[in-house]
């Protein structure tokens, strides 16, 4: 993982920048460090650390995983089996997916506050490209959104590329529906493969919680292989679509 590199090509951050940019403290970036869950930063003049991209994404990643339920040694071994070589992208989209298994939590924001967190100011269309995506709602009030922190990353990289707001709309339906009907059959085939024959076989009630558990902690392992799945799947196709005949 070559940090330095994406340090100097994308934003630098201090330690204290990066912690307010994530909503953490400062004392939570570097104990994610002395655990190896963040990597460290680049040090430059005067010894000050600077932490890029690739740092912010994955902070937020490790956060999410957290809200899960997941423990510090879990979360590690989750990172451990993702590539050295994930952009800050890539974990943001990691991150996104992680989040879509936790209750809806969105959030109560204003303009300035939001502006804070993308890191930039927002145009009315820029907003109404966020809103396209699924990454805030308008309210009554004009100052003040319905927000879903955890896409807001992603949604603020995806203003700089060249999409028109009807295909950002086209393209959310098709990934939800989509994403809908294979969690509707992985469902269906987790419940009548695995829950349904357990249950029927009558064991106790510690086997019962114990079941419970496995598939709470399956989810990371699914949402991993279905990430993993739509890249590959979805790189092939684009080479397809671009090749020169």
């Amino acid at each position: 993982m070559d940090v330095g590199s994406d340090v100097e090509l994308g934003p630098s951050y201090t330690v204290d920048e990066l912690a307010a940019r994530a909503g953490v403290t400062v004392r939570t970036v570097r104990f994610y460090g002395t655990r190896g869950l963040l990597p460290p930063p680049v040090i430059g003049a005067r010894r000050v650390g600077h932490y890029g991209p690739e740092h912010l994404s994955r902070l937020a990643l490790i956060e999410e995983l957290q809200r899960q339920g997941m423990t510090l040694a879990a979360i590690e071994r989750y990172l451990e089996q993702l590539p050295p070589d994930l952009s800050a992208r890539d974990l943001a989209v990691h991150r996104a997916l992680v989040a879509s298994w936790a209750p809806e939590s969105a959030e109560s924001t204003t303009r300035r506050e939001l502006e804070r967190r993308a890191g930039r100011a927002l145009t009315e269309r820029d907003v109404d490209r966020l809103a396209a995506m699924g990454v805030l709602e308008r309210t009554g009030d004009a100052d003040t959104y319905r927000l879903d922190g955890s896409l807001l990353r992603l949604g603020v990289e995806m203003l700089d590329v060249p999409i028109e707001h009807e295909t950002i709309l086209a393209s959310r339906t098709v990934l939800l529906e989509h994403a809908r009907t294979a969690a509707q059959e992985l469902a269906r085939l987790f419940q009548e493969q695995v829950w349904n024959p357990y249950r029927e076989s009558g064991e106790d009630p510690d086997h019962l919680t114990a079941m419970r558990s496995l598939s709470a902690h399956m989810q990371p392992m699914v949402i991993q292989a279905l990430v993993t799945a739509f890249q590959r799947s979805l790189s092939e196709e684009l080479r397809t679509a671009f090749r020169s005949p």
